[in-house]
């Protein structure tokens, strides 16, 4: 039994009413199908068995549910990180010298290359299992998901208004009190508009998690991922159709179903007095607000956190002498910094000893120079990108109507595999001569474009009214108005969608500038055809060699530019 001094909302009995029998079906038959994919996600497997496959458009409604299935654990996965991450680096000096770099070496790591180093592993953990392999799909998803949210929460925790900060110091809310009162809430938006283009993004790479090749062996996971390679190797466009019909299908159903509610529950978040003058709304949502005893069920979770606050509030007032901060020594400081570069300058000597002894300083000089290639291309396509996605951006975000018209669409494109445009962009190449170096450029910004798109949006969407209205009554237009008022409401999700933009058009340009179709095959110079080409070759000391130089080339990017950008954020784009 619950002790109902600490779970008040649970003390009344709440008896089922008709809203509850009405969302009956639908729960029962969520449950049924998480039960049946879960099962099969455990059943017996060995490595050299083969999984059966079939094109048949019958089956996509069962692929689907896998995928699906894969990708909501990896978002659950990556929301954890996400938070943990966060937090860390937002509040611990020490920790985000160590976090934000090693974040931006994670997100310049393509894919493949976490699917080679952990699909064993995985394996050894199950054995006789497919969960093994279940696992190291789900964690190839997560790969493609975790960065982008940790980047936007962070980026939130660090330009919280400094007016809610003194108000937290002022209730003397505790580090766990104030992370649930106040931080998380107010980046609640955007985290949402970030987990959507996640869970978007997240098909972009459900081909390369769903076909895993381990011990010279391929093995392909029942899903969608699957299903569109098969149809890719077989050249059948009528299952390419299937499978882009599936996936919308998917997307509007977890749309209405999961991101539309929390949305539309997440705008009591909004950082202002009354809410929005057109708040988003959910027929899911209003359901679920007319139940009893689903209300009754779902107050639990809200009622454990309740009592976790009141165990960890703190135990002394502000003017106690526990309550003031203590400097930090600066001996830990330096000790700290000592450590960090002695760190580097081993990495610096293990790099160069690797160069002399495996490739030559002569091929690290060519992999340097394909790089700078690959940089112009990124921030051409960044650059481009921004003048198209921002003003659309602001525009969908400020009406929350027009949002919400166009949240599955905006989803939908996201989410459709830009490798399905690739051999259409070869016959066009091909048919009208033309340089691949330049035209097969745009293909890397095909699936990451949307990260721009998402951060803009969420940004736009939590301008306050008052702000709004303040720039209307003061008569500003044109190039004023956006100087003045929209680009630096935006500037923050702007800085965070340019990041992940930028690392997943980097991931991109493997795949972009090595481009095949059938037998006939196009690249562009760059760091991403190297990469493709040495992986292709079975060269390991090159394509180590190449994923090396492309984490060199993110994390400068990031320094330099980004994170300059994030810091002047923080100081003038409060309001």
């Amino acid at each position: 039994m619950l002790d109902k001094r600490f779970f008040p909302r649970l003390a009344v009995e709440a008896p089922a009413n008709r809203w509850d029998w009405a969302l009956l079906p639908l729960v029962l038959a969520l449950f049924t199908l998480l039960a049946l994919a879960a099962s099969q996600m455990a059943k017996p497997f060995h490595v050299g068995d083969a999984l059966p496959l079939s094109l048949d458009p019958q089956v996509l409604p069962y692929y689907l549910l896998r995928t699906t299935l894969r990708m909501f654990l990896a978002l659950a996965a990556s929301l954890v990180f996400a938070c943990a991450f966060a937090a860390l680096a937002a509040k611990v000096k020490a920790a985000e010298r160590v976090l934000v770099p090693l974040l931006d070496i994670l997100q310049s790591i393509p894919i493949l290359g976490f699917l080679s180093i952990t699909v064993t592993g995985f394996i050894a953990l199950f054995p006789g299992s497919l969960l093994g392999v279940e696992c190291a799909a789900i964690f190839a998803i997560f790969t493609s998901q975790a960065w982008n949210m940790a980047f936007s929460l962070y980026q939130s925790l660090r330009t919280v208004p400094g007016e809610l900060q003194e108000a937290a110091r002022i209730f003397q809310l505790s580090a766990w009190q104030r992370f649930w009162r106040l931080e998380l809430p107010f980046a609640m938006p955007g985290l949402l508009w970030n987990m959507m283009m996640s869970m978007s993004g997240g098909w972009f790479f459900v081909v390369a998690s769903e076909a895993i090749s381990v011990a010279h062996q391929d093995i392909k996971l029942p899903g969608v991922g699957s299903y569109i390679a098969l149809a890719i190797e077989a050249r059948d466009l009528h299952a390419i159709a299937y499978a882009i019909v599936g996936m919308l299908v998917g997307i509007l159903l977890y749309d209405q179903l999961f991101f539309r509610p929390l949305l539309a529950w997440a705008d009591k978040f909004r950082f202002e007095e009354g809410g929005s003058e057109q708040a988003p709304s959910s027929w899911l949502l209003t359901w679920l607000r007319r139940t009893a005893l689903l209300r009754r069920l779902a107050a639990l979770p809200a009622a454990l956190l309740e009592h976790s606050f009141q165990m960890t509030r703190r135990r002394f007032d502000g003017r106690s002498i526990r309550a003031r901060p203590q400097a930090a020594n600066p001996l830990w400081s330096r000790a700290w910094d000592a450590l960090l570069a002695a760190a580097v300058l081993f990495a610096i000597w293990r790099l160069g000893s690797f160069i002399h002894s495996e490739v030559g300083w002569g091929e690290a000089g060519h992999v340097l120079l394909l790089g700078f290639y690959t940089l112009a291309r990124v921030l051409v396509l960044i650059a481009l990108a921004s003048l198209v996605w921002v003003p659309i951006g602001v525009w969908i975000g400020l009406s929350p109507r027009l949002s919400g018209r166009v949240q599955a669409l905006a989803q939908f494109l996201a989410a459709f595999p830009a490798n399905l445009m690739f051999p259409g962009a070869v016959l066009v190449i091909l048919h009208w001569k033309l340089n691949p170096d330049i035209w097969l450029s745009p293909l890397m910004i095909l699936g990451t474009q949307w990260y721009l798109l998402f951060n803009v949006i969420a940004g736009a969407s939590t301008i306050p009214t008052e702000l709004r209205l303040a720039a209307g009554n003061l008569g500003l237009k044109g190039w004023l108005k956006w100087r003045r008022y929209l680009l630096p409401a935006i500037f923050p999700s702007f800085v965070t969608g340019a990041i992940t933009a930028s690392g997943g058009s980097w991931n991109a340009s493997i795949v972009a500038e090595y481009v095949s179709w059938g037998d006939t095959t196009l690249q562009a110079q760059g760091l991403g055809s190297y990469i493709a080409r040495m992986t292709a070759a079975g060269d390991f000391p090159r394509i180590a060699l190449g994923i090396g130089m492309m984490c060199v080339f993110v994390m400068a990017l990031n320094h330099f530019v980004w994170r300059r950008l994030y810091r002047l954020a923080e100081q003038r784009m409060h309001f």
